[in-house]
């Protein structure tokens, strides 16, 4: 897979979103309180150019958005701790080490930018994703670091990077 891996431009918001919601969906994890009805997640290049010190990449093949994940310093955690945000990849784009390639790619740019910590939050219907999580050696909390606004995860992950 000849995947390149780029920051978000606003020309992507539509794309991005739809993938996002899609694969939402398709895991029956499209509910209050998550990034389905979070109105960012169509406007995820003004979000991030509006956060300096966080940033958002998409992942293309051949012109084609394939998905995207980011890191984010979210309201309420502490200065060294960013959030790995909106990590989503179409169907057709699963299972061939993309989703690992984005991770690291966003865990190397975090940890460059001065942060130590990356924390996540996420679902129990996304078990995939979250088999990945530990594979990369994110550890379970008992509760939610900062305040997100997504309580509709229940699932709270945290590693040193």
């Amino acid at each position: 897979m000849a995947v390149n891996i780029r920051p978000i431009t606003a020309s992507d918001n539509a794309s991005i979103a739809q993938i996002i919601r899609t694969s939402l969906e398709e895991f029956g994890a499209n509910k209050p309180g998550t990034v389905y009805y979070d109105i960012t997640t169509d406007h995820l290049y003004e979000l991030f150019q509006d956060n300096k010190g966080c940033a958002y990449f998409i992942a293309e093949e051949d012109g084609v958005i394939l998905g995207g994940a980011g890191y984010f310093h979210s309201f309420g955690l502490d200065q060294n701790t960013c959030e790995l945000v909106k990590m989503y990849l179409s169907k057709s784009s699963r299972g061939k080490g993309l989703g690992r390639k984005m991770i690291a790619h966003c865990i190397a740019e975090a940890k460059s930018n001065g942060f130590t910590q990356m924390y996540l939050e996420t679902m129990p219907e996304l078990i995939k994703a979250i088999e990945v999580y530990e594979k990369f050696g994110f550890d379970y909390l008992n509760g939610p670091m900062g305040n997100t606004g997504h309580d509709g995860c229940g699932i709270w992950m945290l590693k040193k990077i």
